[in-house]
């Protein structure tokens, strides 16, 4: 039976995400949570997503053309052009067949054709920002949208206008991890478990960082067990450097079942991403965050710098990446366990694990 709050009967409603992990898997949550409450679901989005979309069925994703908003180049500026206008035709051509109840963009510029589109014909829209900064796609809806849902405070703190329809959610987490995260794992007797990943092609700089320590942390070979997703192009130099140094590592270019993963860590290295930190928080995981130099606005650093307030993890900024660097950080939370227990009670702490129910409420109030 669906839990109440929606009619079983109501009009679908239509999902916007980039085709990310990042952007997909807390729309995954969400579609999760209208699940429950009797309420169908359609993604769009963009090819991208054939990696991380299967929690929908096929019938129900939805590609629109979109592009990203970045060159300043006149034809590159008018290609662009052309292909968000391809995607508004796509997405007003999706709305007048699904006529869904409302449309919920979890940022990326493929969410800008199909939540413009709603804007104009009067659906309903909501838009979720993950990170601590919002994101450029969801700045320029933001002013046209019904409601908006934060994971940070404060986002629009300089915006009375925008502050005004904000409610802060949190980011919704995938019903595998809330599950995993109930499962206590039990304790090591000496050892310190690393899962180690840089978002879901790997990180070339951390994995190259781990083989650098590797030498510096020979005597902990037998005490660190580690779990390391290198992306495709660096699995076989990241596991030979494990063998040559004498870890037992369990080298994968992707980890399947990610909140498995977490459910075995005792600290988690990692990127900083929005939907990393919603689901280590979710975990109560302890983590040394390398946040992408690179992000728009740099708004990695600005999320874990949230959690460093708060001492629930560790940051190393890569500038500052170095195998001596990342061993001596290594060995002194080896060293100091009950250091990686505190912070990781901590994230637990900040943990929303309720926001799914929270952003289909605001949803409600819409409607």
């Amino acid at each position: 039976m669906p839990e109440p709050g929606l009619v079983p009967d109501l009009s679908p409603v239509l999902v916007a995400a980039g085709g990310t992990g990042g952007h997909l898997f807390p729309a995954e949550a969400l579609a999760a949570a209208l699940a429950k409450r009797g309420v169908a679901v359609h993604l769009a989005t963009d090819r991208r997503a054939a990696r991380f979309g299967g929690a929908f069925a096929d019938q129900d994703v939805h590609l629109i053309a979109s592009a990203t908003l970045r060159a300043r180049n006149p034809i590159t500026l008018t290609r662009t052009a052309a292909t968000l206008g391809l995607g508004i035709v796509q997405a007003r051509a999706l709305l007048a067949q699904l006529k869904p109840a409302a449309a919920i963009g979890f940022g990326g510029y493929p969410t800008v054709p199909t939540l413009l589109a709603a804007v104009w014909r009067g659906v309903p829209t909501l838009i979720h920002d993950a990170n601590a900064v919002i994101g450029r796609a969801n700045r320029l809806l933001a002013p046209r949208v019904s409601a908006i849902a934060t994971t940070f405070p404060d986002v629009f703190a300089a915006e009375p206008a925008l502050a005004a329809k904000a409610t802060l959610t949190g980011n919704p987490v995938r019903s595998a991890v809330v599950a995993a995260a109930a499962i206590p794992y039990p304790a090591g007797n000496d050892s310190l478990r690393l899962v180690i990943f840089g978002g879901s092609q790997g990180a070339h700089a951390i994995n190259m960082a781990m083989l650098a320590a590797l030498p510096h942390l020979e005597r902990y070979a037998a005490r660190l067990e580690i779990t390391h997703q290198t992306g495709e192009k660096d699995a076989p130099e990241v596991a030979e450097a494990y063998r040559t140094h004498g870890f037992n590592a369990s080298v994968v270019p992707f980890i399947q079942d990610m909140a498995a993963a977490y459910q075995r860590a005792d600290l988690v290295i990692c990127r900083a991403g929005a939907t990393t930190i919603a689901e280590v928080t979710a975990c109560g995981k302890a983590c040394l965050f390398i946040p992408f130099p690179h992000a728009v606005d740099d708004h990695q650093r600005r999320n874990a710098e949230a959690f460093l307030k708060k001492g629930a993890g560790f940051m190393l900024l890569e500038r500052e990446l170095s195998g001596e660097r990342l061993a001596g950080i290594i060995h002194e939370l080896a060293e100091n366990p009950e250091t990686v227990q505190r912070a990781g009670a901590l994230a637990f702490g900040l943990a929303r694990l309720d926001a799914a129910r929270i952003i289909v409420d605001e949803m409600m109030k819409q409607l």
